[in-house]
């Protein structure tokens, strides 16, 4: 056993998860810098500042569909390979990762040549007016040159955290967060590149991080180590990534149709300055859920290793724990946006009149968060035990049943007001489902991880 394998399976609980979720929380908080940097650096520009925030604000969407097709592997991919380490089948969690960076130089090809070929009807499509497009363009077409650095800073480095390796996992993406801080106001003041200066920035910045990552998995003294024989592809190992990543993916894909949704709904109803207001509301709000996301990758290892070594004591364990954390920290940051919506959103702009609106309507748009928690961890112990389906499930539930009928269905009985309350009101929903589905399912699996445990005793 080493020591990668000791530690999954011996440390105590509360030690284990903390130790493996603070550097992933850590990388998420510094990965969420990639973005909201920008967006202060973009709103608090002077005379344009609120026009150039909704022209980035038009990206986000685009960035984020790009950045999901990476949620196959890092949502996939890794618990995957931790299972294996749990079963004790190394040679095919090698295999697992190296397929998963086969995969990801293939989606960097496609998407980057696609989103070339359609960015300027999506982008009209989507809510772009002529005040607004040439801010959005000059942006894509400048971070659609680092779609690679993308996938695999966000996609491989998540093989790094699966091995136990969470500080190294936390440092990657550090490295890039810090880079992006210090470039950004010299390329988009200094140099007076604007829009462009940030997506300069950011695309070297995730070039330095996706180095690093993958100088980490190729190291000789890797658990995980990539290794150009293990990347020709493997359909079933590719299907079992995509079985696993697509409720991952699916998460993350379906932000960016909302983002589809509520911008054009927002343009319909409300015009260019709620567009604006979108992308602070959609910034606080990843103020709640990135850091949320560092917890889940963290524990995601622990509890898939436990789940592949039969251990049902940790496993319920680990959930238990996992919950806690979630649902305490998801209420507790929703409260404080609700409460002091001024002080969050003045991060992002100055101009009265969209601080005004983030004002009225962040208190309404972050309030499904209050339970949203428990959605987060029902839904990793999903994955982690290889539950695909209902893992996708419960991630189409929230945006795609949910939320996407809402946006156009509430504004037209409660008008602009209606695109926010679709948000709260789908999120509230689908934690409560999930709750229930969850509470039904986990017992299931218990039971049939004792129902094995008792075939390998009597074999």
């Amino acid at each position: 056993m080493n020591y990668t394998d000791d530690i999954l399976k011996n440390e105590k609980m509360w030690k284990l998860i903390w130790k493996m979720a603070i550097p992933c929380v850590l990388a998420q908080i510094v990965n969420l810098l990639y973005n909201i940097v920008d967006r202060i650096y973009i709103g608090n520009m002077q005379d344009i500042g609120g026009t150039a925030l909704a022209g980035l604000g038009l990206c986000i969407p685009i960035i984020t569909l790009i950045s999901a097709f990476a949620s196959f592997v890092a949502g996939g991919g890794a618990p995957l390979a931790s299972r294996l380490l749990g079963q004790g089948d190394r040679e095919k969690a090698h295999k697992v990762l190296g397929n998963g960076a086969s995969l990801l130089i293939i989606f960097s090809i496609i998407l980057t040549v696609v989103t070339y070929i359609v960015k300027e009807p999506l982008l009209y499509a989507i809510g772009a007016s002529d005040a607004t497009f040439p801010y959005a363009n000059e942006y894509l077409n400048i971070y659609l040159i680092g779609t690679l650095f993308v996938q695999v800073a966000f996609g491989l480095n998540t093989f790094i955290s699966a091995q136990g390796k969470a500080k190294l996992a936390m440092v990657s993406t550090l490295i890039g967060a810090v880079l992006n801080i210090g470039l950004d106001p010299l390329f988009i003041f200094v140099f007076n590149m604007g829009i462009k200066g940030a997506a300069l920035a950011t695309i070297i910045s995730q070039g330095i991080s996706a180095i690093f990552v993958v100088l980490v998995l190729i190291n000789k003294n890797a658990s995980l180590r990539l290794k150009l024989v293990n990347m020709k592809l493997d359909i079933r190992i590719v299907g079992n990534i995509f079985a696993l990543g697509i409720a991952p993916f699916v998460m993350s894909a379906t932000e960016s149709v909302i983002g589809f949704a509520l911008n054009g709904q927002l343009k319909a109803y409300g015009g260019d300055d709620h567009v604006s207001n979108l992308a602070i509301l959609q910034s606080c709000m990843m103020l709640i859920a990135t850091p949320l996301t560092g917890i889940t990758q963290g524990v995601t290892p622990i509890l898939s290793y436990n789940f592949g070594s039969k251990n049902k004591q940790r496993l319920k364990e680990c959930f238990n724990k996992v919950l806690l954390i979630c649902f305490s920290y998801c209420t507790l940051f929703a409260i404080l946006m609700m409460v002091f919506p001024r002080f969050f959103a003045s991060f992002f702009t100055s101009e009265e009149q969209i601080l005004e609106l983030a004002v009225m309507y962040l208190p309404i748009f972050v309030s499904g968060m209050l339970i949203f928690g428990i959605q987060r961890a029902c839904q990793t112990t999903f994955v982690s035990v290889g539950e695909a389906v209902i893992s996708l499930f419960i991630a189409m539930l929230r945006k795609i049943i949910l939320l996407v009928p809402f946006t156009f269905i509430f504004p037209l009985f409660m008008g602009v007001k209606g695109v926010y309350v679709a948000e709260c009101v789908a999120d509230f929903t689908s934690a409560t489902l999930c709750s229930i589905i969850f509470i039904f399912r986990f017992k299931k699996i218990l039971k049939k991880m004792d129902e094995s445990n008792i075939e390998q005793v009597e074999a």
